[in-house]
């Protein structure tokens, strides 16, 4: 069961820090340079479709990993060793994506426009950033550190 539930989560991971690495360095770009928000929201519309998916079964086998590893959900946010620590960082990197998505859906993209365009472009690139924080928390979960 365990080799299932890595495999999914290391699939969502795949899909969503790499989907949000194309969005910064390829999409966002040429939508800053044309002012056209319309180039995100169509990337977007079509991301979500398998980015939300894959999202929610990372949260999902995450959990479950987190509770194979460390049973003891009070021990989670402890910072008493690598292995809680690791868990403490991914979930507070998870929050830190749950707030950025959150603004971006209420506060800038209802907004969006060619003003407002290089704030979403900040919210991008840092998912972006903790998407990859996320993969690098993992190996080191996995690996036993640098």
């Amino acid at each position: 069961m365990f080799y299932l539930v890595m495999v999914v989560h290391l699939l969502g991971a795949a899909i969503w820090t790499g989907g949000h690495i194309v969005l910064s360095l390829t999409v966002l770009p040429r939508a800053l340079k044309a002012a056209d928000p319309g180039i995100l929201l169509r990337f977007e519309q079509e991301f979500e479709r398998v980015g939300m998916p894959a999202l929610v079964a990372q949260v999902l086998t995450g959990l479950w990993l987190a509770h194979d590893l460390e049973p003891e959900f009070g021990l989670w946010f402890s910072f008493s060793d690598m292995l809680t620590t690791g868990i403490a960082v991914k979930l507070l990197l998870l929050g830190a994506t749950a707030g950025l998505a959150l603004n971006a859906r209420f506060r800038v993209i209802p907004h969006l426009s060619a003003e407002t365009l290089p704030l979403m472009g900040w919210h991008i690139r840092a998912v972006t950033v903790i998407s990859v924080l996320f993969v690098m928390t993992g190996a080191y979960l996995r690996t036993g550190g640098i």
